[in-house]
């Protein structure tokens, strides 16, 4: 049940709620744009063509290792509306700790065991090194430079992640990112 703060109605989180998402694996990342509005190019003959916002999407992902040392980044790609990346997170800490990870979410205020809805007690900001914080810093960034551009540029408030879980799963996930512009013609924002 949605409770209100500041007079607005709070929206749960859509994060997986006993999942520490500044700790190694891989996240698929879809970011889309307010209303699905057009502001990163078009796709003409089955391939993206950016223009100067889509350009800097493009470029500040890709900066996204520079601010974040344990950040990788995998397949990506920006479509008109949207975007979709990989993102590796490889911390030597989770690598070296991975025993004691199995036990208790760095961020969870109470341990994985419990059956209760932990969201709600989670902290909100989970910090420095998260995805979350992560996409924040991109969405930001792209947003500042994007409106000296176009002042009506925005980004839908939320993203979404999946944590992907094994090869098969990472390969699948690779060539949706990489057809994505063939398949243009068939998505439901398609204009």
């Amino acid at each position: 049940m949605s409770t209100k703060f500041q007079n607005k109605f709070r929206i749960d989180s859509t994060r997986l709620q006993n999942w520490d998402y500044g700790s190694n694996g891989k996240y698929f990342i879809t970011i889309c744009t307010s209303e699905m509005e057009h502001f990163f190019g078009k796709v003409t003959d089955e391939k993206m063509h950016l223009n100067a916002i889509g350009e800097l999407a493009d470029n500040y992902w890709h900066e996204i290792p520079n601010h974040f040392p344990y950040v990788h980044l995998d397949e990506f790609i920006v479509m008109p509306n949207h975007i979709h990346g990989i993102l590796v997170i490889d911390d030597p800490y989770y690598r070296d700790n991975s025993d004691d990870m199995n036990v208790q979410t760095r961020h969870c205020l109470v341990s994985n065991k419990s059956k209760q809805n932990t969201g709600r007690r989670r902290f909100q900001n989970q910090g420095n090194n998260t995805i979350s914080s992560i996409i924040g810093s991109y969405k930001s960034i792209v947003s500042k430079h994007a409106h000296k551009i176009n002042p009506k540029f925005e980004w839908h408030s939320r993203f979404y992640d999946h944590i992907i879980k094994d090869q098969k799963e990472l390969r699948r996930i690779r060539n949706y990112i990489k057809y994505n512009p063939k398949n243009w013609k068939v998505d439901k924002y398609f204009e």
